[in-house]
């Protein structure tokens, strides 16, 4: 045990019931100042608004549309030109689990477009007609159409945030990294924020905007968009006074106080002091965050609020919004869960399910990047959009497709991103990702380099982290 430590266990031994918010103070400037050690890069970035779509979205009838899909429509795989697809050199070294040929692409025919798409914006990005609202801010938009990864399930969805396959366990996410290696803009707030329901059980669950070994202080905090209740612990009891909740949390303190001077080591101690050190802030500041009575009607309209089936998920990209505008880190939002794989998951139906989909979150997300760039808050938050991996250029079940890690896309927007520009490319049919691919991790590594932390820099003692879970800074999208 070295010095260090022995002198803070001799100092909360020594405090005792005198420990609570002096010590505490201590803690979380110490940990500020470790954070200001690790931020060693000119940040581009304050903020990240992460939305993940669950189920696995389509990027041929998204950001990548692909006109060959009408022209090879009908045609099996093997008469095409792309018969070898399975035996191409890009899957050397990827775990991923092939396609099954009694129900997968190999046996089915190519599936058409289901919907057009446009050339948009002065860049010309081509996008999908699914997508309107989005497309007017083309030439914000950052498209990584090259992405890969390896679980060919929806294990993908935790691979998505934390780099690894789900068979390896569970690891730390990229807000979790963001959290951990950043200082505080608001301490009424946390500085990881999740809005909507988490990723299928089956693939992790909360996992996916979890910390693991960093700790239980980092993880992401869940946050409703109802004022009355948007967090578990900011509901002021009734029939309970300001003066007596604030005698209530003075007594835990030191509670929880003699407890950290008995296991000084203990993160989970922290977290729980923390967290009601935060809860008793956040009474006040976070229902004011979600209460929409301050926008106008021209703001609530730009985010769809008078669209039944926008409003939720409107509602919540407005919150992300004015969060990121009170200093909140990280925020990440999720659509699509149904208690099951997600409902992206369009193995049949995806005409008619991408498109309800689509109508749920365009105009929220066009509605954001038009609203963040209007208030000069665009140039310092970086929105990223993905989804677990893509769909198959064949159909199955006639009216669907099936999971796809080969290629798909992920777009980013402001802090610090080159706008209107398409970056990698997949094969003419969206099977492989053939230029400048990038694994899911290379996103990870580009978004903490824009926040100014130096990706590589991200290790704790005894936890070794393996080269792909660094992942390579996307340099050619950094304007």
């Amino acid at each position: 045990m070295n010095a260090e430590t022995l002198a803070r266990r001799a100092f909360l031994q020594d405090m005792g019931l005198g420990f609570g918010s002096l010590a505490l103070a201590a803690m979380t400037a110490e940990e500020s100042l470790s954070a200001e050690k690790l931020t060693q890069l000119a940040p581009r970035a304050k903020s990240v608004i992460w939305l993940f779509m669950i189920g696995g979205t389509s990027h041929m009838e998204s950001f990548d549309p692909k006109p060959a899909l009408n022209k090879y429509s009908g045609k099996t795989i093997d008469e095409t030109p792309y018969a070898g697809v399975l035996k191409s050199p890009y899957l050397d070294n990827e775990r991923v689990v092939a396609f099954d040929p009694n129900n997968g692409f190999i046996r089915n025919e190519i599936y058409p477009l289901q919907v057009g798409f446009q050339k948009r914006g002065e860049s010309g990005l081509e996008i999908s007609d699914w997508w309107p609202h989005v497309a007017e801010s083309a030439d914000d938009l950052c498209l990584v159409r090259s992405m890969w990864t390896e679980d060919s399930n929806h294990g993908a969805q935790l691979q998505f945030h934390t780099g690894r396959h789900r068979v390896d366990g569970f690891f730390p996410t990229v807000g979790a990294w963001a959290n951990y290696g950043l200082g505080s803009l608001n301490d009424n707030l946390p500085k990881f924020v999740v809005m909507g329901d988490p990723v299928a059980d089956c693939c992790g669950g909360q996992e996916a905007h979890r910390a693991n070994y960093l700790g239980p202080q980092y993880d992401g905090i869940p946050l409703n968009i109802d004022p009355n209740n948007p967090l578990p612990y900011a509901t002021p009891p009734k029939g309970v006074s300001p003066e007596e909740q604030k005698s209530e949390f003075e007594l835990l303190r030191q509670l929880n106080g003699l407890t950290a001077a008995t296991y000084p080591g203990d993160e989970a101690i922290r977290a729980r002091m923390r967290s009601y050190e935060l809860a008793f802030r956040m009474q006040t500041a976070v229902p004011e965050v979600v209460r929409f009575v301050d926008e106008t009607e021209e703001t609530q309209r730009l985010y769809g609020f008078e669209d039944p089936k926008a409003k939720d998920f409107g509602q919540k990209m407005l919150t992300a919004r004015r969060l990121v505008e009170r200093g909140v880190r990280f925020v990440q939002v999720y659509h699509g869960s149904n208690g099951g794989a997600g409902r992206w998951d369009a193995h049949k139906g995806l005409k008619s399910g991408h498109t309800n989909l689509c109508r749920e979150v365009d105009q929220p997300i066009g509605g954001l990047l038009k609203d963040l760039k209007q208030r000069g808050l665009l140039d310092e938050t970086l929105v990223v959009w993905g989804s677990e991996f893509g769909r198959t250029p064949g159909s199955q079940h006639s009216d669907g497709r099936d999971h796809h890690p080969y290629g798909f896309t992920v777009w980013m927007a402001g802090g610090g991103i080159k706008g209107g520009i398409a970056h990698g490319k997949t094969d003419e049919i969206g099977f492989h990702a053939v230029e400048n691919r990038h694994y899911v991790t290379d996103i990870h590594a580009t978004v903490l380099r824009q926040l100014g932390l130096d990706h590589r820099s991200l290790e704790i003692p005894g936890r070794k982290r393996l080269e792909k879970d660094f992942g390579h800074v996307i340099q050619e999208v950094i304007a």
